[in-house]
This record gives structure tokens, C-alpha cells and sequence, in this order.
């Protein structure tokens, strides 16, 4: 059977890309001590927003994939294989051998919301192979499954065992912009040989990763063996093995930079490296040009819910305050209360303290107890309560009691948002040895508000109120300014005076 000029053929086939289960963009986390954190969801809302946008054609093809429908003559088998309609200038198809060739303009389209085009097609109905001499495109918006968009070359591949090859292609898979010199399709995973791969959507992305061979595990990880990262045209460091969690992908490899009131420029940098199965060596290098060198070090196991970390250097806190641990050892444990939406966390911390020339060995220990967020009405309220306990060798001090917090935010449309709580602790700067990571007093409240101007600029303004003397002891104030694929924030604290601006890249 041969025609000219468009020309449609149903068959049942499978689909051309390896089904991939749908990831979570990258995670933003705020620092400041006047609950703006509890807005952060603003931000990371916004990145799913945009990373989850459709492109034209990935609209069109879900179109098309609904039209397609009104050609089935009964409904589909829930095990059957979903059809594909074939569409091109000159089609001819063997019934008896199952061979097919498809030129010009060809387009297969799945029921299944995925397409493969090319100018030249040609395969078997019977075995599932299919073979590409020339470049092609592949298209995927499988319900259920990570969005797939590649372009390449030489494509050889099999519907029926899920395995086949493509050369020279670059696109986008799941959330990361890829490229390289051979990719290599598995019912279970993707390889890539000589590729990169970043979430900056630049055609000259600012920065990204290359790898001698990559492994993409869909819903789990991304294997990369000989590693480097760069920043445009320049490699800033290396590694021998580097594993992504495609669910969690916020790792922050690339360093961050800015301007502090108090440490002037700075420049931050974090490493980890695995040392064992489930033990991982970690190291946050932070200079500046006013206090030199703050860095500080990890050694971490966990093994399910249980995670112990030894770790030494300098640690900054939310509230310009500063700790050096020489060393200390911290224990948790965290599990969920059976079926109740509540999670509790066994914790200690011991070690060596210093601070404003004290050295002290600081135990603290404690239980704390999270409700997730209970949502009502666009409203997303925050519960946590815990009773610890701190000593001191220095002084002999003591302090324990009961803790509690909660939070009430609401997004307004997609502009306005804003949050309310307050916070009860025993543990103060008044009544403890050391400043860091402390209330300021035991009874404060705290609220602000984010408005977004546009695309690329937030603000917003977060504010401390003590019950206990009864005076505002924060109103700090942010800007949020989007670059291509990196981020200005800038804090003013009013009560301080100071400033804080920072730079990082933004993986979206």
C-alpha cells in the first residue's frame, strides 16, 4: 500500500521513550529569624509553576492525543498496547510482513501522549523495530510519567523490548536540559555517554555538569562517573562518582556569593563525598573579606530513621550569630506516630562550645513533635511542640521546658501572601551561656507578607514582636530579583541597620 501526501495508519504499538515517573523541582530555602521562611512555599510554587509550563507543541500534542481517541472503534484494553497513528508524504505498509517505511514529514503519534518525527522511517509491525538513519525528534507527555523532549540522530529502537539507541541528542528529560554523544534506552533506566546535563534552560547555560557516562534511574537517581562542574566555560571542580536524588534535587554544588554588613564579601562553597555505604564526609567553605576563613566540616551515617554527625568549624545562624564546635556530635531519630499525620524526633547534640571567649561543653537534648500542614481554605497552618533540655559545663547552668510554635499563612491570588504565629520557648538569649541559634525572648510573634511585582522581582517584609517587653525587636526586608538561572536576594534588617545580599543559582 502506497499514497502520496498525508496519509494516516493506526497501529497498535508501543511508545519510542522510556516511561519516566514525574520529579519535584528544585526546593528554595529561606534563612532569617522573623519567620519568613513560612513564605517560601511562594518561591517554590512559583519554580513548579515554571518548570511544569507547557511549550506549544507539548500542548498540541496533548490535543492531538484527545482527538486520536475519536478514531478507536471500541474501548481500549486496559493491557493492551496504545495505539499509534502514522502520518507522513508517502507511507507503505506490508500487511503480511508487517514492514513499513514512512518519508517526508513523517509524524507517529501514541495514544498515550507521545510523538517521534523524522523525515525517514522505517520498521516491522511484527518484531517492534524501528530505525531512524537521519535526525528525528521524540516527545513525551505520558500521564503519570516525566515529560521527555529529545532531538537526535541515528535512533534505532524496539517497542516491544524497550530498548534502543540514539546518537548526538540534547533536550530536556524530567526536569534537567541534557545533551550527548549516545543515549541508550532501558525499561529501567536511561544512559548517556559523554553528555551534560544542568536545570538552566540557557542555550549557554550559566552552568552545568558533564559526565563520562551519566545514568538517569527514573523516580530514583542520577548516576555520573568522572564529573565536572562548570560555571560557563570554566570547570571549578571535579569528582570520580556523583549521585543526584531526582526527587530532592536541590544540591547546592555550585558557591554562592554576597555581602554582609558585619563579614563584608563572602564566598561559599559546600562539598560531600561518600565515604561508605551511608556514610558521607561533607565540608562548607565560607571566607570573607572582613573575618577570613568560616568554614566548617561533617562526617554523617544514617541508616533509615536514625543519623548521627560529627562535625567541627563555624556555624551562623539566622540572627548574625556565630558558634565554633571543637567538635560536637549530634543524634536523632525521627518516626511518624503510626498513622497519625504527626512525627516525632528523638535529638541530642554534645560537644565542645565556643563563643565570645567561653569554651564550654555544651549537651542539649530533647523530643519535638511535627503535625503536617493542615490545609483548609487556601490556609496552611504549621504545628510543632517539644521539651528540651541544655547544660552547660562552664557555668553549671540548666534550662529545660516545653516549646511550642504555630504558623498560619495564606496566598492571597498569585501575587500576595502572607503569615502569622508565634513562638514559646524556655531557651532564650536571656537565660542561656550562648547567643547562637536562640529566641531573643521566651513570648515573641511573628508576621509578614511577599508581593510579587512581575516575573522576575519580589518583595517582601517580615517582622519580630517580643510579648515580653513589648517592643519589635525585628522588621527586616527583602527583595528577590530573577536572573536567567541565578537569584539576587537582598535583606535589610531596619532594627540593625544592616545588610545582607546574596547570589546563588537557581536551578529551574
Amino acid at each position: 500500500m502506497t499514497k502520496a501526501i498525508k496519509t494516516r495508519i493506526l497501529l497498535a504499538l508501543t511508545a519510542v521513550c522510556a516511561a519516566l515517573p514525574g520529579g519535584a523541582d528544585a526546593a528554595y530555602r529561606g534563612d532569617a529569624d522573623t519567620g519568613f521562611q513560612h513564605l517560601d512555599f511562594v518561591e517554590n510554587e512559583r519554580r513548579q509553576e515554571r518548570a511544569n509550563r507547557l511549550t506549544a507543541e507539548q500542548e498540541q500534542l496533548l490535543t492531538d492525543a484527545q482527538a486520536m481517541e475519536k478514531y478507536l472503534r471500541q474501548p481500549l484494553a486496559q493491557d493492551a498496547p496504545s495505539p499509534i497513528a502514522f502520518e507522513g508524504d508517502d507511507l507503505t505498509y506490508d500487511e503480511r510482513t508487517g514492514e513499513f517505511t514512512a518519508k517526508g514529514h513523517v509524524d507517529i503519534l501514541q495514544l498515550a501522549a507521545r510523538r517521534f518525527q523524522g523525515d525517514y522511517v522505517e520498521g516491522n509491525t511484527v518484531s517492534g523495530a524501528v530505525s531512524v538513519p537521519d535526525r528525528a525528534h521524540m516527545l513525551q507527555m505520558t500521564e503519570g510519567q516525566t515529560r521527555v523532549t529529545l532531538d537526535g540522530y541515528h535512533i534505532n529502537y524496539n517497542y516491544k523490548t524497550h530498548t534502543g539507541t540514539m546518537e548526538a541528542a540534547d533536550g530536556k528529560v524530567g526536569g534537567y536540559y541534557m545533551t550527548g554523544k549516545r543515549f541508550e534506552f532501558y525499561p529501567d533506566k536511561i544512559v548517556i555517554y559523554d553528555g551534560t546535563q544542568t536545570r538552566c534552560s540557557a542555550k549557554n547555560p550559566d552552568y552545568h555538569l558533564s559526565a563520562d557516562v551519566a545514568e538517569l534511574y527514573p523516580g530514583d537517581r542520577l548516576v555520573l562517573t568522572n564529573v565536572k562542574f562548570w560555571i560557563k566555560n570554566k570547570v571549578i571542580f571535579t569528582k570520580k562518582h556523583y549521585e543526584v536524588d531526582v526527587g530532592n534535587p536541590m544540591q547546592r554544588n555550585f558557591p554562592t556569593a554576597g555581602y554582609d554588613s558585619d563579614d563584608g564579601f563572602w564566598l561559599e562553597q559546600g562539598f560531600t563525598y561518600d565515604v561508605a555505604p551511608r556514610v558521607t564526609a561533607g565540608a562548607t567553605l565560607y571566607v570573607t573579606t572582613n573575618k577570613g576563613w568560616r568554614s566548617h566540616y561533617d562526617l554523617g551515617w544514617a541508616n533509615a530513621d536514625i543519623s548521627a554527625r560529627l562535625t567541627y568549624g563555624i556555624f551562623d545562624d539566622g540572627d548574625d550569630g556565630s558558634i565554633k564546635k571543637e567538635p560536637a556530635l549530634l543524634l536523632g531519630y525521627g518516626h511518624r506516630m503510626g498513622r497519625l499525620p504527626v512525627t516525632y524526633q528523638l535529638y541530642s547534640e554534645y560537644g565542645r562550645w565556643y563563643a565570645g571567649g567561653v569554651h564550654s561543653n555544651h549537651w542539649k537534648y530533647g523530643v519535638s513533635f511535627t503535625h503536617d500542614t493542615i490545609r483548609f481554605h487556601d490556609y496552611r497552618l504549621e504545628l510543632g511542640t517539644g521539651y528540651s533540655v541544655t547544660r552547660e559545663s562552664y557555668d553549671g547552668s540548666r534550662v529545660q521546658g516545653f516549646n511550642a510554635s504555630a504558623f498560619l499563612t495564606k496566598p492571597f491570588g498569585e501575587r500576595f501572601a502572607a503569615y502569622i504565629g508565634g513562638i514559646y520557648t524556655k531557651s532564650t538569649k536571656q537565660n542561656s551561656l550562648f547567643d547562637f541559634d536562640q529566641e531573643d525572648y521566651s513570648k515573641v510573634v511573628q508576621a509578614g507578607m511577599s508581593y510579587r511585582i512581575d516575573e522576575h522581582n519580589r518583595i517582601g517584609v517580615g517582622t519580630k514582636y517580643a510579648v515580653e517587653p513589648r517592643r519589635w525587636t525585628d522588621v527586616d526586608y527583602y527583595w528577590f530579583h530573577d536572573l536567567h538561572c541565578s537569584q539576587i536576594i537582598l535583606r535589610y534588617r531596619s532594627e540593625q541597620d544592616s545588610w545582607k545580599v546574596k547570589w546563588e543559582f537557581t536551578p529551574w
